[in-house]
């Protein structure tokens, strides 16, 4: 009797083994890896929410409710799967009838749908997924920030094009880095936003007639609200695209700040050296100590980038409706995607910790590389008055004749700025000595840079400081997030297992 229920009753011939291998047997692994658990919630808060509406009897739903905390305390691997059905319900149904019987065991499913059934535990793994990820990211974005304060005063050239451009701090880049990973938290709680919406009720597209109480079963889920509208509760999955995008985005700064520290570690440069736990070595030059840390870091960057690719291919040219390939094949790339960007994420918190600087080597740079030009050129705008394009004019004439001599920067003297200037507009300027030599000292040039957003020390112990409490406040709204995920699983496992007890 029992085996007469099941899901395959339309059709007359098994499926193609074919098919199984291809499709059924990895979707119904993934589901076992990722939303069994999620899975085990929702058909305790679908079951005790039926009971509530009574729309099946207190002794029904008491015989139910057992059997589905025993499949969870057991975990997936007591749920047998022959990899023959397309879905891990299948056969979670399939136990709980075979245990009560067609009649009991199979009421749990009354009012719903695969559809939002699959729409609702994939979005709880998503969910998961991305608050495993924000959580990473604040670390990250601690240590960047950590670091940022301890070489506030560390000197070394900023570069435009990949040439010397002014001189800043590396404590400046680090600060840089982590307000752009501030924006991939932001980024990454708006995609959780779309996602924290329970499908749940919305059955195969247009609800049901039973008189459910979608907000009471969302509410026990955790979710901050029922995804409303039915038809886009199991159509729409721009959560999970939201979702790809943003940890595409991230792991693309992820990648150019690792490609910087790569370059910063290279003998030409010698500024920074990663630790030798974030280092390989070559199996014929002794000398070598490669930065594989950073290079994989790149390629994973590729393959989230390539996840997000994925997703949004597989969606394309899709109908607007419940379909396989809009709405459950984006689950594997971006679920990957996550997985990728949380290793990611924990490992350059780790090379950021075990980083060490050449402190001297990157502020002779500074000093090397005429990075003060834009410095002499404002100096002469402010002790002469002549327009600033003027005295651009006037030190570039300076710089290509230093450069061609082989000098550097600090051999500039009034009288080179004099010679040009006579050369070009006919007067001298009488810089004074003093005035040219702060100007082309890197620290006296970060000094004077004071206006909002520069790297002097004084505006950057300011913004420090601001950037550590934003870091607290979005701390404290995953951590509420997480709270209320806690308490929701909490209590509705604890009424669960008081409706479940014996009288």
């Amino acid at each position: 009797m029992t085996e007469a229920v099941n899901l395959r009753e339309r059709v007359k011939e098994p499926p193609s083994p074919l098919l199984v291998e291809s499709y059924y047997r990895g979707s119904v692994a993934r589901a076992q890896h990722y939303v069994f658990a999620h899975e085990m919630w929702v058909h305790l808060a679908h079951g005790l929410m039926l009971e509530r509406q009574g729309i099946i009897a207190r002794d029904a739903m008491a015989q139910i409710l057992p059997e589905i905390l025993a499949m969870a305390n057991a975990g997936p691997d007591a749920v047998p799967v022959d990899y023959r059905q397309e879905d891990l319900y299948s056969y979670v149904e399939k136990q709980i009838i075979q245990k009560l019987g067609p009649d009991i065991g199979g009421r749990l499913h009354t009012g719903r749908s695969r559809n939002d059934l699959n729409a609702t535990t994939w979005r709880m793994a998503l969910r998961t997924e991305l608050l495993a990820v924000l959580g990473l990211l604040a670390d990250l974005r601690q240590v960047m920030l950590a670091r940022a304060e301890e070489h506030i005063a560390t000197i070394m050239p900023g570069y435009t094009h990949g040439q010397h451009a002014q001189p800043i701090t590396f404590g400046y880049w680090l600060a840089s880095a982590a307000d752009a990973l501030a924006r991939d938290h932001q980024r990454l709680m708006g995609a959780l936003a779309h996602c924290d919406l329970c499908p749940l009720g919305a059955g195969a597209l247009s609800t049901t007639a039973f008189p459910l109480d979608r907000a009471s079963a969302a509410n026990a889920l955790g979710f901050a609200a029922p995804w409303e509208l039915a038809y886009d509760a199991v159509s729409a999955r721009d959560d999970a695209l939201e979702a790809a995008s943003a940890m595409a985005v991230m792991m693309t700064l992820l990648s150019r700040l690792a490609t910087d520290l790569q370059n910063w570690g290279s003998w030409e440069y010698g500024f920074v050296e990663l630790a030798d736990r974030h280092s390989a070595v070559s199996s014929i030059m002794p000398q070598k100590k490669n930065p594989v840390a950073l290079e994989h870091l790149k390629a994973a960057a590729a393959m989230v980038q390539g996840a997000h690719h994925a997703a949004m291919a597989c969606t394309k040219n899709t109908a607007f409706a419940d379909v396989n390939d809009a709405v459950t094949a984006v689950n594997e790339p971006v679920l990957d995607a996550a997985l990728r960007s949380r290793r990611i994420l924990a490992l350059f918190w780790e090379v950021m910790q075990g980083l060490s600087l050449n402190k001297h080597r990157m502020e002779n740079a500074a000093r090397e590389g005429f990075g003060s030009a834009t410095e002499l050129a404002d100096v002469i705008v402010r002790e002469t008055g002549l327009s600033f394009r003027m005295a651009h004019n006037i030190v570039a004439i300076v710089v290509r004749d230093a450069l061609a001599e082989g000098r550097t920067a600090e051999s500039i003297s009034s009288a080179a700025l004099d010679a040009a200037a006579q050369t070009l507009f006919g007067k001298a300027l009488n810089i004074p000595a003093a005035k040219l030599r702060a100007a082309l000292d890197p620290a006296g040039n970060l000094l004077g840079r004071n206006v909002q957003g520069g790297p002097a020390p004084d505006a950057m112990t300011a913004l420090l400081a601001r950037r550590r409490d934003k870091l607290a406040q979005d701390r404290e709204a995953v951590a509420a997030i997480n709270q209320r995920l806690a308490d929701a699983r909490a209590s509705c496992w604890a009424e669960a297992k008081q409706l479940a007890a014996p009288p």
